[in-house]
């Protein structure tokens, strides 16, 4: 982020902002020990694939994306626009939006299937999002 990003912004909110992780969020290690409970496994965050995926199952061709509901532009009530500064977070937001679908297209054409969980669903609870996973990813294989 540039310099010129945070113009008129305090330090505080500058360093909350900055703090924001991309890997490695409550939500996204709230699915993977989920999953991992269920007895799944996967690779994080391939390098080699577009986007950088968040879960890889590679014997399934399959990818599940974790999205924060803000951060990635959905549209419930975590993913609303802000009020203020919307010069900046709306072309910030749909360029997002943008990669999200690049990014899906990229890995559907190259033969992966990809879920996304969202960070709303998880607030539900875990339970919600078991099942749509479960048929999405197929069952376990058995741990011999």
């Amino acid at each position: 982020m540039t310099k010129q990003s945070f113009e008129g912004v305090s330090e505080g909110r500058r360093r909350n902002m900055q703090s924001n992780k991309s890997r490695d969020t409550k939500p996204e290690l709230l699915v993977r020990r989920l999953l991992h409970g269920l007895g799944y496994r996967y690779a994080l965050h391939r390098h080699d694939l577009p986007g950088r995926p968040d879960l890889v199952f590679p014997s399934r061709k399959a990818i599940v994306e974790v999205r924060g509901c803000f951060w990635h532009g959905h549209g419930c009530a975590l993913g609303q626009m802000p009020k203020s500064r919307q010069d900046y977070w709306s072309p910030k937001l749909r360029a997002t939006r943008k990669r999200d679908a690049s990014n899906k297209k990229a890995l559907e054409e190259a033969g992966w299937r990809v879920h996304e969980v969202w960070e709303c669903d998880l607030r539900t609870g875990p339970s919600s999002i078991i099942g749509p996973l479960q048929e999405f990813l197929g069952p376990p294989r058995s741990q011999s």
